[in-house]
């Protein structure tokens, strides 16, 4: 038909031949040209001008004149035209015109978007590239914060040019960074309207090293090969834009400067050596300014950075402080009100169309911009600008809290360093300790020019960066506890204590920092925490040392024989109500003096399980040493050397028979200076284990069973030989010392001992049974039951005797059972 020529569907699955020839009722057209391709074919064919002047003549070829179809009407005057974007060359053979395509115009329209110029990169850059690629970041995500800084860095030097030449500015809009990933063309593109780049500035900027930072760290690398291999504090944005090849396969970088009236395109693959070039034509993809990067990405991250919501969580989190804002593409939802449609009920008349209908909300969603970084970064501003809210709020929107901080400090930091710092305690402790002992801390977050390097630390974050950081921190919370609010600091020490505690163990060299923020209870102060420094002051003059005893719980310190002497009151001495001499007002006076100067010493309660290692790890503070109560050789400096001599004396053959009694269960037995009300108590040796810290170590689940015997170390039996136990056991071992009573009684008294000083029993259920049967021996003949006893057993005496001599003159009678049940007998049914 004489319109095939507009159908490219028959044309595109017509055989190739180089002449029009009718085969049954159709012609079949082609074109001579090797390179043109099928898809090509159909839409350049399918193009061509359609005129009524293309007719068959019929003859015995059965050719068909195609002159008028491409010639113009006034003739032929050329040997070749253009045609739907092709170059088409005319020979004249006869009476006969031959049309051909030129393959070089095919090939210009088959690639259009490969034309440029071909550069190719820096032997610098292509070692730099596949550094990137596989060692020098760790994460991925990395390539956000990158193209996000330098289009920060990009608005920046525009900001800062525009001051001097204005019109630099023009009419693009504002400054401002855009990200827009799409899922179903697998890319992800970042914008801004900052100053772009000239075609001499993509060469040098993107082809070449020399214009960045990057030289001097590529010569590091080869002189240090270890610095690949710790590179989270680098930030290296000289080297940021070839980051993008960490996800993607291809990136197209389009730009245009205001100092050119040209926008050109920078093209390049992961896998390639070389990039291309070339000058955007297409209006509908013109800049106004600045630069637009696509990168498409590679399959495995399609899915991940297409997400909407991940790439704003990462513009959160790297460049939420960037001075410019970001917006990102992000699916919104929307309430609006519509029009409910009802169809009429029977026999009711539909509506008119002007009369109001009821209109019901529905939501609906919808694709529009979202800024992404609304929170300014307040350490750049003076901390005498800044309100105690302010900077509540930047602590609640930055690390997610929902309470207000408790303290903060905001300091500026110069010379070799210079730095800018806020530091805050948070209002509550993280519900796992993990997060505040790990050595790599999530509580430190990095910032270069604003963008967010890292948070993730082993400890030694910068050496100068560091040690600042510790000493402002300790200053504030040393202000804290030195305010007049208390309570502040009682909520930061039950938050927190227990990590300062852990300061006393792992920080030996801000020992001097950390004791003055210590607090405990004390045999003084069971119910208010006190410091070191008010335990001080509060001491007597004569006192040399700060006690303390380490048990599991307060109401075990209050009542721990330890103390006994330490807190016990005075004397009572009996003082007639009338003084009529003057040697009653002086002995009065005298007993007055005395307990002023003999005042019991203060008694630190550590009912933690880490206080006691971190009182050892202090050992002293302001030249007072700690000593331990629950240890041998307690010098309380006010004891009666006379006494003390004398009770050694009349107690030694005691303590000699105890010892052999108790055999290795005990290392000695003494006579004690600190038992005032219990008969006696088992101190630990002075370098061994104290009964606190063997309880603690027994409980470890990887504890070791040899270690524990030897930390063990001795155990001391210590007597008080005013109380009535002791004075009756030195009796029996006088008079009788093979008594296996008295022998009992001391076995029991040092189980009893072991438990009233903190250790554990080796057997329980055996010293349960000797408590069992010292109560029935204590209690037995109590209330009267011996005479109850005794009258039972004389009625059973008599029952017995009474049935003997039944039996003897009786023969025994055999009942059988009875077959007639009663009504109401049980087991009947």
């Amino acid at each position: 038909p004489r319109g095939f020529l507009h159908s490219p569907s028959i044309l595109h699955n017509l055989p190739s031949n180089n002449r029009l020839t009718q085969r049954n009722s159709f012609w079949v057209f082609s074109i001579m040209a090797p390179v043109l391709s099928r898809s090509l074919t159909h839409a350049s064919v399918a193009s061509l001008p359609y005129s009524p002047l293309l007719s068959s003549k019929t003859n015995t070829q059965n050719r068909l004149s195609l002159r008028s179809a491409f010639l113009h009407q006034n003739g032929l005057k050329t040997n070749s035209f253009s045609c739907s974007g092709l170059r088409w060359k005319v020979d004249k053979r006869g009476s006969s015109v031959v049309v051909r395509c030129e393959a070089s115009a095919v090939a210009e329209k088959e690639a259009p978007e490969a034309s440029g110029e071909k550069h190719e990169y820096q032997a610098e850059v292509s070692r730099l590239m596949n550094l990137i690629v596989h060692s020098l970041y760790s994460h991925k995500e990395i390539f956000l914060r990158e193209l996000v800084s330098n289009a920060s860095d990009a608005l920046d030097k525009l900001r800062f040019l525009s001051v001097t030449d204005p019109s630099l500015l023009g009419d693009a809009g504002e400054l401002e960074i855009r990200i827009k990933p799409d899922p179903e063309k697998g890319t992800i593109t970042i914008s801004d309207t900052g100053i772009g780049m000239t075609k001499e500035e993509l060469i040098d900027c993107l082809g070449t090293i020399a214009q960045s930072g990057t030289s001097k760290f590529l010569n590091a690398l080869k002189e240090n090969k270890d610095l690949g291999n710790d590179n989270s504090l680098i930030g290296q944005f000289g080297v940021g834009f070839y980051s993008a090849f960490l996800v993607a396969e291809k990136v197209i970088v389009s730009t245009r400067s205001p100092k050119s009236d040209k926008q050109y395109i920078w093209e390049a693959a992961a896998d390639s050596s070389s990039y291309v070039i070339r000058e955007e034509t297409d209006p509908e993809k013109q800049l106004r300014r600045g630069t637009e990067i696509t990168l498409y990405l590679k399959d495995d991250d399609k899915y991940e950075f297409t997400e909407p919501s991940r790439v704003q969580g990462l513009v959160k989190n790297y460049s939420q402080f960037v001075s410019f804002p970001i917006f990102t593409w992000q699916e919104k939802s929307r309430t609006v009100e519509v029009e409910e449609e009802e169809e009429p009920k029977e026999g009711e008349e539909t509506p008119p169309e002007g009369e109001n209908k009821k209109k019901k909300t529905k939501t609906e969603k919808y694709w529009d911009w979202e800024l992404a970084n609304e929170t300014k970064p307040i350490w750049m501003r003076n901390p005498k600008e800044v309100e105690k809210d302010q900077y509540n709020e930047f602590y609640k929107k930055t690390f997610n809290e929902f309470l207000d901080p408790i303290a903060c400090t905001h300091f500026t930091t110069e010379g070799e360093v210079e730095f800018r710092s806020v530091i805050y305690i948070p209002g509550m402790a993280p519900m796992n300790n993990e997060d505040v002992v790990n050595p790599k801390t999530k509580n430190i977050r990095l910032y270069v020019k604003r963008v967010f390097i890292s948070d993730d630390f082993d400890g030694e974050l910068v050496r100068i960066m560091r040690k600042r950081l510790v000493r402002k921190t300790f200053d504030m919370i040393q202000e804290l506890a030195d305010s007049e609010n208390k309570e502040d600091y009682r909520k930061f020490w039950e938050n927190f204590g227990k990590f300062v505690k852990l300061g006393c163990i792992e920080d030996t060299g801000n020992h001097k920092r950390i004791t003055p923020l210590l607090r405990f209870f004390s045999s003084k102060s069971e119910d208010e925490l006190i410091s070191l420094d008010e335990y001080i002051d509060n001491m007597d003059e004569k006192q040399n040392a700060i006690y303390y005893i380490a048990t599991d719980s307060l109401k075990s310190a209050k009542s721990a024989p330890f103390l006994e002497k330490l807190v016990q009151k005075d004397i009572e001495v009996c003082i007639p109500v009338k003084l009529d001499s003057d040697f009653g007002v002086f002995f009065l006076l005298n007993c007055i003096l005395t307990h002023l100067w003999t005042s019991n010493p203060q008694v630190l309660y550590l009912v933690e399980p880490i206080d006691e290692v971190a009182i050892q790890n202090l050992q002293t503070y302001k030249e007072k040493k700690f000593v331990d109560v629950s240890k041998e050789d307690l010098e309380l400096g006010d004891t009666d050397e006379v006494k003390e001599r004398e009770n050694k004396q009349e107690y030694i053959l005691l303590c000699d028979w105890m010892k052999q009694q108790l055999g290795d269960k005990v290392s000695k037995v003494q006579v004690s200076n600190r038992l005032s009300s219990s008969p006696c108590v088992l101190v630990s040796g002075k370098f061994g284990w104290s009964a606190n810290m063997e309880r603690l170590m027994r409980a470890q689940t990887l504890g070791d069973t040899s270690t524990l015997e030897f930390m063990r170390g001795r155990r001391i039996m210590e007597v008080n030989p005013d109380h009535p136990i002791i004075k009756d056991l030195s009796a029996a071992c006088k008079n009788e010392p093979e008594n296996n009573e008295a022998r009992r009684a001391v076995e029991l008294l040092y189980e009893t001992a072991l438990i009233s000083s903190g250790f554990t029993p080796d057997s329980p259920a055996e010293l349960g049974g000797k408590i069992y049967e010292m109560m029935a021996v204590a209690l037995g003949g109590r209330w009267g039951r011996v005479e109850e006893d005794e009258a039972a057993a004389a009625a059973d005496s008599t029952t017995e005797s009474t049935s003997d001599s039944t039996s003897e003159g009786t023969e025994t009678e055999v009942v059988e059972p009875s077959e007639v049940r009663a009504e109401t007998d049980p087991w009947s049914t």
